[in-house]
């Protein structure tokens, strides 16, 4: 099978700290182009906007958008009305209705749409899975503390509106949660912080159930230090789960 033709557009960390090492690992993929404002990735064509690089170079077959979720849905829409298929990094998009046209629109236009859950796909999350499927949950918490100097520096973005603020790394644990979870789960309280003169949240605390009842508090917060916190742990009539 020939290798896909694929671009990426928005070439800032997690690019380079991520995809660009991917896709040179992988022989299905051809990193053939790029569009960011900001960024270059050396070896290949580059160009300001992603409009700019579906016009000069119609052999791509795939398209990786990698821009704040603020910007994702136009520049999703340009690439599946170009009949590419597109992959949007976390979180997809800065509300769930726009990432819902995009699901209808790849449909329509026979191309596919995946949106990036990576920390689905960690090994332990499977066997958590089943075993909770086997037991019942009296109760579960997550703990999801990161620096956001440390992962996002310099980055206003992230607490601009759709930047989504500490729910970027949160996502995460929420990915994993509907996961592993037997029945989905519902938000029924919650508590943000904000830092002064910001439009997102640094800090959230939310409580969750499901039909049956679940007893289930989520911590996020942006502002840990030293070592990071990422830890799902549920009480069962089988014993205690946890993944950290």
């Amino acid at each position: 099978m020939p290798s896909i033709n694929l671009a990426i557009v928005g070439v800032g960390k997690i690019v380079r700290d991520q995809h660009l090492p991917a896709v040179a690992g992988n022989p299905d993929y051809r990193l053939v182009a790029a569009a960011s404002r900001n960024g270059r990735v050396e070896g290949i064509d580059n160009f300001g906007t992603i409009g700019e690089m579906l016009a000069a170079v119609p052999s791509l077959d795939a398209v990786a958008l990698c821009m704040p979720p603020q910007y994702r849905y136009a520049a999703a829409v340009e690439a599946l009305d170009a009949g590419k298929h597109v992959f949007l990094e976390k979180p997809p998009g800065a509300t769930l209705s726009e990432v819902e046209d995009l699901a209808a629109l790849a449909a329509a236009r026979g191309v596919s749409l995946f949106a990036s859950w990576h920390s689905r796909y960690a090994p332990a999350v499977e066997a958590a899975r089943e075993f909770l499927a086997g037991a019942r949950i009296r109760s579960m918490r997550v703990t999801w503390k990161e620096d956001v100097r440390q992962w996002h520096p310099g980055q206003a973005w992230i607490w601009q509106p759709g930047g989504l603020g500490v729910f970027d790394p949160g996502i995460n644990a929420l990915s994993i949660v509907t996961r592993i979870l037997p029945r989905p789960v519902f938000a029924k309280e919650a508590l943000l912080e904000f830092p002064e003169n910001r439009e997102a949240p640094i800090a959230a605390w939310i409580r969750f159930s499901d039909a049956a009842g679940l007893d289930l508090v989520a911590e996020f917060d942006w502002r840990q230090t030293g070592p990071q916190s990422w830890d799902i742990v549920a009480a069962t009539d089988a014993g205690r789960m946890v993944l950290s």
